[in-house]
């Protein structure tokens, strides 16, 4: 008689080893050691400079950017002046960072969202923040975290998303499912440090392609089928 599969509110060995906490707690002091200062790559000087950031990083690297942010900045500093800004200006600031019409609608929309329903300021709880345009879950999640130190949820971009799946953090096939596995087993204190750390991570170590597995820290740790190399 073929054994019952076990449900699926019960995690399978593997799993439950993958995500046992002196593993995690292990992978959590490793990226301490590597990245001991990480913090947000996007360059700021308020909130909203921090909204508008994050929504023109859809799609496009920091670097980038933080090319354009200067001079739209200094054109459109707040969210008053964005507003009063047609969308042709604005997309004329923000064409090089990639689907500039569709990021000057949702900037636009930002800004007239905080002045009508905020008095102007950016809202500082998840649920308000994800009400307005161009604010979908990671945004607001940046927001949170780096402008008011406070951890709603994890920011899971394309390098947490990657990192959190070969560290077997996480199986998720969603960027929302990643995030909500990785809330039960990293401690909320850590929700913040442990997403710069990784996006560092993938920027610098473990890259999507050809990750440096003979220079990560984490390796003895990693049982990733695509490692490039294996202690």
């Amino acid at each position: 008689m073929p054994k019952k599969p076990p449900s699926r509110s019960t995690p399978s060995k593997s799993a439950r080893s993958s995500l046992a906490p002196e593993r995690v707690s292990a992978i959590l002091k490793g990226l301490d050691e590597a990245y001991p200062r990480a913090e947000c790559a996007l360059h700021h000087r308020s909130p909203w400079e921090l909204l508008v950031a994050t929504i023109l990083s859809a799609q496009c690297t920091d670097v980038r950017v933080n090319m354009v942010t200067p001079e739209l900045f200094r054109r459109f500093r707040t969210p008053q002046a964005m507003a009063a800004a047609t969308l042709d200006q604005i997309q004329e600031k923000i064409k090089t960072t990639g689907f500039f019409r569709n990021k000057a609608k949702s900037i636009h929309g930002a800004a007239r969202k905080i002045i009508a329903d905020f008095g102007g300021q950016v809202p500082e709880t998840l649920a308000e923040l994800i009400t307005i345009p161009g604010a979908a879950r990671k945004t607001a999640n940046v927001v949170l975290g780096v402008s008011f130190g406070k951890a709603e949820g994890i920011v899971v971009d394309t390098h947490v998303f990657r990192i959190a799946r070969r560290l077997g953090l996480a199986k998720g096939d969603t960027p929302q499912k990643v995030e909500q596995e990785l809330m039960q087993v990293i401690p909320s204190e850590r929700w913040i440090s442990f997403s710069h750390q990784i996006i560092h991570h993938g920027r610098q170590v473990c890259m999507a392609r050809n990750p440096k597995c003979n220079a990560c820290n984490l390796e003895p740790l990693c049982r990733s089928k695509d490692k490039t190399w294996e202690s």
